[in-house]
């Protein structure tokens, strides 16, 4: 079977199919597997992280601070030269250590639609991976971008530029960590890659984003903690289309888990 490299030269040169409809039902069953267990995950994780953010905030900044809402609202054209790389650095660095995290929820979805058993640690799978790296870096290379041109028109008080700049970014490259956990490809190799492929069908894809969005917007609205049932559907929605786009790949990760280092 050819390399996940070599199938996107063919969809480079020829493109590829991809049909709302089919990847939309795929993902919804594959939701259905996952959503109350990721959910309680993300519940319980958000509140985890939530705790220890606001106490490194308090020691690094003091409780007075964190006290006073105006900090909260702190705009980058109000900090210094040198407190906007530690903005930026920080944020691309936070992006960069959850990312693997997000990661585990693409790889309960594989279980999940293999009939496979997953649990709590499946969620850390990433983290003791040798992908770790792939991972972090292309995280960190896609958020220092993003960031650094958001930051950059915010400065500049073109704040809706900055915007769309952001979401365009964060839409062409969001098959990055699936090419990277499931096709095996390294982080600047995943990144364009993902550009080629969304490039290819942005139309179709751009309507299984918004599905997503609606949906995240009807679990805000239902007292906020819906929105923690509902982001699962990212994660399952991702995964549908990538395997939907590597039709030929279904059946080869099965039988080489053990090699690769996909556990």
């Amino acid at each position: 079977m050819k390399s996940t490299l070599n199938q996107i030269k063919d969809i480079k040169n020829h493109g590829y199919t991809l049909d709302f409809s089919t990847v939309f039902n795929a993902a919804f069953e594959n939701y259905k597997k996952i959503a109350l267990y990721a959910g309680l995950i993300l519940l319980v994780f958000s509140i985890l992280f939530g705790i220890i953010g606001s106490i490194l905030l308090a020691v690094i900044f003091g409780v007075d601070k964190l006290n006073d809402p105006a900090f909260f609202s702190i705009k980058p054209n109000q900090l210094s030269s040198i407190q906007l790389v530690y903005y930026i650095v920080a944020t691309v660095l936070f992006s960069a250590i959850l990312s693997p995290f997000g990661a585990g929820f693409l790889k309960m979805a594989y279980c999940a639609d293999r009939d496979q058993e997953f649990n709590v640690s499946t969620i850390f799978t990433y983290y003791k991976s040798s992908k770790f790296l792939k991972i972090f870096l292309a995280t960190a290379i896609i958020s220092l971008f993003s960031v650094s041109i958001s930051t950059f028109f915010e400065i500049q008080n073109l704040n809706m530029i900055g915007i769309v700049v952001s979401l365009m970014t964060s839409y062409f490259t969001f098959l990055t960590v699936p090419l990277i956990i499931f096709g095996d490809l390294k982080a600047i190799d995943a990144i364009t890659s993902s550009f080629i492929l969304i490039a290819k069908q942005p139309v179709v894809l751009l309507g299984l984003m918004i599905t997503i969005v609606v949906a995240l917007i009807i679990g805000f609205m239902a007292l906020f903690i819906g929105i923690l049932f509902t982001v699962p559907l990212s994660y399952s929605m991702t995964y549908a289309i990538y395997y939907a786009i590597f039709k030929n790949d279904k059946e080869d990760p099965i039988d080489s888990i053990r090699q690769s280092d996909l556990e």
